[in-house]
């Protein structure tokens, strides 16, 4: 099942997403928002609606996390492109809900950042709650859907600092997006790709992950609750590199789609 959210009449609603005459498009309401199924997106109650091409619908962030949990360095080339150490064990490090951006917004360059830089990225949504599972327990059972997301980060504040909330953490540094999909396997592989005015600047597959889905979960459910609706991004490929205003930056994730955002100066 694929779902989004978006805004129609003035009010916020989810979506089913299905594919009609070979173009994507939104069919029914949702009744029920995906993440109170605790994962059984297919006994969702649904309402017919008249049919919204979902490349003209006013999407909304598909996600209204209570937090958003990221991964660092779970691809070694782009460890090393940085000259970082490849982590013995997961890197996490958060991003406020705030820093929330829907497809199709301007991401804000703060006047205080020198150096801007996209990162790509797949996303996971939490099903259930999901705490210090056993070593028997199915970690797909906890998973709603996979999504993408741009970590936009201000590179200069960040190696200025010596932690992460800062420049991971401005407003708008968080697209999220078009649509959260349970049809994808990052287990056997997806491609991640990120294109800045159109030109390829990241490619990377989940195959590549150095550490696996089931893993990071179990390790950030270790110390924290994760509740449903909660966001993880699970790390970038290597190729990240400067944006600036006027720069338009699309992640696309295999079977998820594109989330195409602009860069503008705050």
């Amino acid at each position: 099942m694929k779902y989004c959210r978006f805004q129609l009449d003035g009010q916020s609603h989810y979506g089913l997403v299905e594919s009609v005459a070979g173009r994507e498009e939104i069919t029914r309401l949702l009744l029920t928002a995906p993440e109170e199924t605790g994962g059984d997106m297919e006994d969702l109650a649904t309402k017919r609606m008249d049919h919204i091409p979902l490349a003209e619908a006013s999407l909304l962030a598909p996600v209204r996390p209570s937090k958003i949990v990221c991964v660092g360095r779970n691809y070694r080339e782009h460890a090393e492109e940085l000259g970082n150490e490849v982590p013995a064990e997961p890197l996490i490090f958060f991003k406020p809900p705030s820093s929330l951006l829907a497809r199709g917004e301007n991401i804000r360059r703060p006047r205080i950042a020198q150096r801007t830089d996209y990162e790509g990225e797949m996303g996971v949504v939490i099903a259930k709650t999901c705490f210090q599972p056993s070593a028997e327990e199915d970690i797909r059972s906890y998973i709603l859907g996979y999504t993408a997301v741009n970590d936009f980060t201000a590179r200069d504040l960040q190696n200025k600092d010596g932690q992460w909330t800062r420049a991971k953490g401005f407003d708008t540094f968080c697209p999220v997006g078009p649509l959260v999909t349970d049809e994808i396997d990052p287990w056997a592989g997806v491609a991640v790709e990120t294109r800045v005015n159109g030109e390829v600047r990241q490619q990377g597959n989940t195959r590549d992950f150095i550490f696996p889905l089931d893993v990071i979960i179990r390790y950030i459910s270790q110390a924290m609750t994760l509740v449903p609706g909660d966001l993880i991004a699970t790390g970038t490929p290597k190729g990240v590199s400067p944006v600036v205003a006027g720069d338009v930056v699309e992640v696309s994730v295999e079977g998820v789609g594109t989330l195409r955002n602009p860069v503008v100066d705050e």
